[in-house]
Parts: structure tokens; C-alpha cells; sequence
């Protein structure tokens, strides 16, 4: 049986689907079996950034509602063969159509079949994110290095953390600028890290050539030129068990649980 995977902020615009769209790409690129699976009802946008929206026929809620079965709602990115797959959300439908029952039940039968179910979650702490944690064995929270992005990211790991999940909950924080840390306008990696009290899985460079990829329905991991793409393909590595160290020097804390958990396959 796969893992549910849920990547999470609390605040929107920080790098949520980005995160998803990146990480699934490496992991099916390294021979996992991966489903996305966008849950931002109303307003998705994964099937965008993954190139796939003239795929879609049928989403989540009309696998919900029972009128097809999960299989005839999952679109197949080609680029990867047999090893990436994409549950899109409803662009129209009202959030409270789907339940936690529901979305579980629909989880619970993707992981028969893919190593890794990576859940879009939606912005804030309400309804649809109460969906999307009470089903994921684990979590990545997204922030950046920004006071109001790691206050809300310190609410969510406060509800992750008395939700007990199999997986601890490992922090992201997206859209470093190593200049801007340098000089002091930014918040530290440490700093971050020892506020919100989770372990750092990875850092992501915030370049231009992220939103570029974004805008023509791809990702970035694969330009080698890319050092956010390069971020992306270690936290990948990382989940994977791969003692990969992380990308500044500021912050030199081992991923210990993680690797246990997935290098077991």
C-alpha cells in the first residue's frame, strides 16, 4: 500500500501546487507510481501547471458522487509513461460536496495502487483543508521566509501535531533568497525552522525560471540550469531515503525519519 502525502501552508501563494507538481515529477522520474490529487475545489490549478487541463474529462467530485469510478477520472501525464497520474479537483462545484468520508475513501483506494498520493491542499484551515489532513498518513508544510507565511505555517503544524499522523509533518520553505539572508532582511533558515519546531526536508531558490516552467505547463526539475529545479529533485531524493545534505549551510540538520519511512520499499 502507497502513502497519502498532503502539502500544506495555511496561507495560499506560497508555493503549494508548485511544491506538489515538482515533487510528483521526481518521483515518478525515479520509477515511482505517483497520483496527484488536487482538492482545491473551485479553484484548481494543478492540471495547469502540469500541462493537463485539455485532458481532463471527469474530476474528484464526479468520482464522489458516483457517477465514474476512480480509474475513468485519473489523466495520465504521457511524459512519464505509466507513472504519474492526476486526480483534478471541480472547477464549479461547491467545496462542501465533498466530505471527509468520502475523500478517504477515494485516498484509501488510490494507495492500492501508487506508491504516493500527493495532496494539493487548499489555502487556509477550513473546510476543504480539514478534508484534505484528516486522510494524509503524512505532511509537507510550505512556507516562506516571511513573517505572516510562517505564522500561518505555525498554525497548521499545531493542528497536524495533535492530529498524531503516522508520518511527522516536515517543513518546506519555498522562494529563498540567499542575498536577502545574507543581509538581514530575510528570516533565517534556523530561525524558521526552530519557531515552527519540524524538521526541514528542503529549501527551493526562488528564481524566475519556476514561474516560466509554471506558465508553459511544466515543471521545473528537469533544467539543469535550474537551481530551484535542483532543490526539488533533493527533497524528492530525500522522501526517498537518499542522505542528500541540504541546500545551504546555514541549516545542516539530518532527515533521519523520513528516510527510514520511505527507503523501505
Amino acid at each position: 500500500m502507497g502513502i497519502s502525502i498532503v502539502v500544506t501552508s495555511g496561507k495560499g501563494g506560497v508555493g503549494k501546487t508548485t511544491t506538489t507538481a515538482n515533487v510528483s515529477t521526481v518521483l515518478a522520474s525515479l520509477g515511482k507510481k505517483v497520483c496527484m490529487v488536487d482538492l482545491d475545489i473551485g479553484l484548481r490549478n494543478l492540471d495547469a501547471v502540469m500541462g493537463l487541463t485539455n485532458r481532463i474529462v471527469y474530476d474528484i467530485v464526479d468520482v464522489a458522487q458516483h457517477r465514474v469510478v476512480v480509474s475513468q477520472a485519473l489523466v495520465r501525464d504521457p511524459r512519464f509513461e505509466d507513472n504519474l497520474y492526476l486526480l483534478a479537483a471541480s472547477q464549479f462545484a461547491d467545496k462542501y460536496v465533498l466530505d471527509k468520508e468520502s475523500v478517504g475513501s477515494i485516498i484509501n483506494e488510490l494507495k492500492q495502487r501508487f506508491d504516493f498520493v500527493m495532496i494539493d491542499c487548499p489555502a487556509g484551515i477550513e473546510y476543504g483543508f480539514q478534508n484534505a489532513v484528516s486522510i494524509a498518513d503524512g505532511a509537507l508544510v510550505v512556507t516562506n521566509p516571511e513573517v505572516a507565511s510562517v505564522s500561518d505555517a505555525d498554525r497548521v503544524v499545531g493542528i497536524l501535531e495533535n492530529m498524531n499522523m503516522p508520518i511527522t509533518p516536515h517543513l518546506i520553505i519555498n522562494r529563498i533568497r540567499k542575498n536577502m539572508i545574507n543581509d538581514g532582511t530575510s528570516m533565517r533558515i534556523d530561525d524558521i525552522v526552530n519557531h515552527l519546531g519540524i524538521p526541514l526536508l528542503g529549501i527551493v531558490i526562488d528564481e524566475d525560471k519556476v514561474i516560466s516552467a509554471s506558465n508553459s505547463g511544466r515543471t521545473v526539475v528537469f533544467d539543469d540550469q535550474s537551481d530551484a529545479g535542483h532543490s526539488y529533485q533533493n527533497i524528492a531524493r530525500r522522501m526517498l531515503g537518499e542522505n542528500i545534505p541540504l541546500d545551504l549551510s546555514t541549516h545542516t540538520k539530518k532527515v533521519g525519519f523520513w528516510g527510514r519511512v520511505f527507503g523501505r520499499k
